[in-house]
């Protein structure tokens, strides 16, 4: 028998909102033994599972730590609110997806420090998590406290709460950092010089080693000294040279719920050539490290036919810029087109698209393009430094409409430094000026929406120096982006300036600000990135607790300063922020950096780029970049792709005109795109288990989960038509969360000529799938065969009551329980059931068929669910006005609200061919139910019912 556990927190999982956040499992996933290796790393992302799953670093280091044999990774993410009040109640620790261990059980726990307004999450994570918030109070069997990230670069503000923050590039240092650990660790080396062992690492800092300072221009405190000789002053970040060396993760988990960017995402480079003066990114993953073409296909194919993505994105903080990137969009293109997958293609600049690229980028289903002007005037984005007029977007917006797109997104920021009224009115204009050229082409279905942010001036940037613009000048200056935007139709979208004004104090704070950030926490301050859950009042209270004023931290600060960031070293010159930064007020301009002087594009094809003999610029910020060899790297990315000529467009006759396949006439209706025929459509009917953790996978997670099942296996399934096709499947009644399903049923349509080995196709899918879906059998039906709706008749479920719970009803055995519940079987039972707070009555009676107390046992531990629970058997009718639950017909037999009971769904049946769950099957369907390790795919020996065999179903 497989070894079943019930998750700690299962108790309580059904009444929070998307459980599978904190279950794991995922296809993917990755789990160790603890004792087989000599450091353990829960990888703690401060932010919500939808949003952590999509951040490229925490893949990278994911699967680089789990790469190697010593090591182990783990994942664990912030709990959403409701989640983080059931933890303290029940005084439960959060724990990591995979083993569900304690965070304070890990050698190392590390936080990625993406974005300022996270910050009261990490604390929020070290303290339910089980470990001391400040590093001073930590002791010597405690983790080392590990942070990351951009903002790591200047983490003054949270340096009290952390043990060691890693500057720089993470895929080398981290695996030295873990070693270096767990080795002193183990030769009992006291705490404290273990961290100044780890200093001597490049890139780690160590706050605990430093001595502060308050500065006589700005008055802020910054490093002024190392109290250890061994503590080098500045740290210098660690860096990667050769992004190649690490290929990009083809592993890891895949996300069990819709996350923020649901598809898989590639890191085409790292750094950026812009140059743009706001940007922090851009300054400090300096120089630009380009991934090879192949890798990046690599991985895309892998990811495509090993995960069952059905979309792709290319990402960096330019993606317009990688050197190779229209060769590479068409051999992208080209490969999903196949696969019947969409491509993205993040950051965007408004010029240098080419038409063919265009094209590609239309042919795979992308349904929007988004471009980042950033300021609404050629001034501003002089100021800035983005190399972009308002020709060039204008151009891009009519190549863009006339290509069959009917939205357009523009990004922009609100009070950069110099704007004034006309710069802010500009956004909007910009906008409708874009919006003017879409509705010539596509009439009133061109739409443009201006996103706004609002500007924060980030450390090692030129701007690093100015003043934030206050909260009323912020409101004032978005008050008239929205009488503009209504004037002219344009959607505007903005951000809340108030977690923009707080970000701006932290991003330029000092150590003292570490008080502040921890008060605000214990005042409730969660979340603070999410507009919705932002408690301004909580931060208020903790500045006039400190007596603390935000504004010194936002005003203009001195170039003479030293400010609290200047002993971490990015590897920039002081000399050219300044530089950047006085050109900026003079509106000056510079030229993206490793191109040729007045290019802004990259060559597409290797004759052309060698031709071409002119000098790369490049600004001597401080960073070497070895322009010769950028010059060769770029060759051989062409030769990789094929891209040796220019590439031949398509030949029009001379006075026609081909119009692109998707452009509609001016104002008319889209036309569907075209899709290939798929021929008669093949019906299979699958049984399978939903059980452990994936009982708590929602019914929407599970008609995601399947297409990619499908897709693993290179099955091609038949698409519905229209504009948003998707693949044909119909599900038997949905369970709730936390309700197993021990043999529930799905009919997928596969495209015609589909080569299917049914015997074999269960144990496939149950391969790939998550843990806890285990597909039992596949039936081909006849084309007269019943729809799964019109065949469903009826439900048998088991309910597990934790004897426990008995004296809360007002029992003292099971013989009292089966009184109340025969009892109340004789009466006309109804329960309330509300919905978005209206308010429906259920007629439980109406549905209720069978109750037994005492049978089932065997179903429950077959769900997963072990402990001392008394079974309850209940037979459910399923009619075309709907059912009753089986926890609204317990609460009825009970006539009491909210038992808390584990739940199974033996079967669903067909009334009129009723046959009972065979016992036999249930030995099997336990080793289907898998946490925390993975059983090999069983098929239960349960005999057919009407819903499994082809002739019967077509009664």
């Amino acid at each position: 028998m497989a070894d079943i556990r019930e998750h700690p927190y299962a108790d309580f999982l059904r009444s929070v909102t998307k459980p599978s956040r904190y279950l794991g499992g995922e296809h993917g996933e990755l789990r160790k033994a603890w004792g087989e290796v000599q450091c353990r790393m829960c990888l703690a992302f401060p932010d919500v599972y939808e949003v952590g799953m999509s951040h490229l670093g925490y893949k990278i280091l994911y699967s680089a730590i789990n790469g190697q044999s010593d090591l182990l990774a783990e994942r664990a993410y912030a709990p959403w609110t409701d989640m983080e009040q059931e933890l303290r109640k029940r005084d439960e620790p959060l724990r990591s997806l995979e083993t569900w261990q304690p965070l304070s059980a890990f050698d190392v726990v590390g936080f990625s420090l993406q974005f300022e307004l996270t910050f009261t999450n990490i604390l929020l994570m070290m303290d339910l998590g089980g470990i001391p918030l400040r590093s001073a109070d930590r002791g010597e069997n405690d983790p080392l406290v590990l942070g990351g990230g951009p903002t790591a670069t200047h983490p003054e503000p949270m340096a009290p709460f952390f043990d060691a923050l890693l500057i720089g590039d993470g895929e080398e240092r981290t695996l030295q950092i873990m070693r270096m650990w767990a080795e002193l660790r183990a030769q009992g080396v006291p705490r404290a010089e273990r961290l100044a062992q780890l200093a001597t690492l490049g890139g780690v800092y160590v706050p605990s080693l430093y001595e502060l300072t308050a500065d006589a221009d700005c008055g802020l405190q910054f490093v002024s000294a190392a109290k250890d000789p061994r503590a080098p002053l500045p740290v210098q970040r660690a860096m990667v040279d050769d992004i190649n060396r690490f290929p990009f993760p083809t592993d890891g988990p895949v996300a069990s719920t819709e996350t923020v960017f649901d598809r898989v995402s590639v890191e085409l480079s790292r750094g950026c050539t812009e140059g743009c003066r706001f940007c922090q990114a851009g300054m400090i993953y300096r120089p630009v490290r380009e991934r090879a073409p192949e890798q990046v296909l690599d991985v895309i194919d892998h990811a495509i036919d090993g995960h069952g993505y059905d979309s792709a994105s290319l990402t960096s903080l330019s993606t317009a810029d990688y050197s190779a990137i229209s060769p590479l969009i068409h051999e992208v293109t080209d490969r999903l087109k196949k696969r019947r997958a969409k491509l993205s293609v993040s950051s965007l600049r408004a010029y240098g698209l080419d038409e063919d690229v265009l094209d590609a980028l239309k042919s795979t289903g992308t349904k929007g393009l988004t471009f980042a002007p950033e300021a609404g005037t050629q001034r501003m984005r002089d100021v800035i430094n983005k190399n972009v007029t308002e020709e060039q977007l204008l151009e891009t917006a009519e190549r863009v409409f006339s290509r069959g797109w009917d939205r357009m997104k523009l990004y922009f920021i609100l009070g950069l430094p110099t704007e004034e009224d006309e710069d802010v009115l500009g956004i909007v204009e910009t906008g409708y000026r874009a919006m003017r050229v879409g509705r010539a082409k596509m009439g009133n279905r061109a739409k443009v929406t201006v996103n706004v942010s609002t500007h924060v001036p980030k450390p090692h940037t030129p701007f690093q120096w100015c003043a934030m613009d206050s909260h009323s000048e912020v409101q004032r200056k978005q008050a008239m982006l929205r009488q503009e935007a209504k004037r002219t139709g344009v959607t505007l979208r903005l951000h809340d300036s108030v977690g923009s004004w707080i970000e701006g104090v932290l991003a330029r704070g000092d150590q003292p600000l570490a008080d502040v950030v921890e008060t605000a926490y214990r005042k409730g301050a969660r979340f603070d990135s999410w507009e919705d859950q932002l408690q301004a009042a909580a931060w208020d209270e903790a500045f006039a607790e400190h007596n603390v004023d935000p504004a010194r931290y936002l005003g203009t600060l001195p170039v003479t300063a030293r400010l609290p960031w200047d002993h971490i070293d990015v590897g920039l010159e002081p000399d050219f922020l300044k530089r950047e930064y006085r050109k900026a007020l003079r509106n000056r301009l510079s030229p993206p950096c490793g191109k040729a002087v007045g290019d802004f594009v990259h060559h597409t094809n290797l004759e052309t780029h060698a031709a071409d003999t002119r000098k790369l610029v490049c600004y001597h910020c401080g960073v070497a970049c070895d322009m010769q060899q950028m010059r060769t790297e770029r060759a051989d990315f062409l030769i990789q792709l094929g891209a040796r000529t220019p590439r031949q467009l398509p030949v029009t006759a001379p006075g026609s005109e081909t119009p692109p396949a998707a452009a509609p006439r001016k104002g008319g209706r889209r036309k569907p795109p075209e899709r290939p025929d798929q021929g008669t459509p093949i019906r299979v009917r699958l049984a399978f288990t939903k059980v452990g953790r994936a009982a708590f996978c929602s019914h929407l997670d599970l008609v995601r989960l399947l297409p990619r099942l499908f897709r693993r296996l290179e099955l091609p399934l038949y698409y519905s038509r229209g504009f948003n096709s998707k693949p044909v499947m119909t599900f038997g009644p949905a369970l709730s969360l936390g309700i197993a399903g021990l043999r529930e049923y799905v009919d997928v349509k596969l495209a015609e000529g589909a080569e299917v080995d049914y015997e074999t196709l269960p144990a496939q899918l149950s391969e790939s799938s998550i843990d806890g879906i285990q597909f039992l059998s596949a039936t081909l039906l006849r084309p007269g065969d019943a729809k799964l709706g019109s065949v469903i008749e009826g439900a048998d479920y088991v309910a597990g009551i934790p004897r426990s719970a008995l004296p809360d009803l007002g029992l003292q055995d099971v013989e009292a329980l089966a009184a109340r519940i025969a009892e109340r079987q004789q009466q006309h039972l109804q329960v309330r059931r509300s919905i978005d707070g209206i308010g429906k009555t259920i007629d439980v009676s109406r549905y209720l068929q069978k109750v037994q107390v005492g049978a089932g046992t065997e179903a429950l531990h077959a769900g997963g669910f072990v402990g001392d629970l008394i079974p309850v058997s209940i037979q459910l009718a399923i009619t075309g006005s709907g059912t009753a639950k089986v926890s609204e017909a317990l609460d009825a037999l009970l006539d009491h609200k909210a038992v808390t009971a584990r739940y199974v769904r033996a079967r669903t049946f067909c009334i009129r061919d009723n046959q009972s769950l065979t016992p036999d099957a249930l030995p099997a369907l336990r080793a289907a139910a898998v946490p925390p390790t993975p059983a090999a795919p069983t098929a239960p020996a349960v005999a057919e019912n009407s819903l499994g065999a082809a002739p019967v179903a077509s009664t």
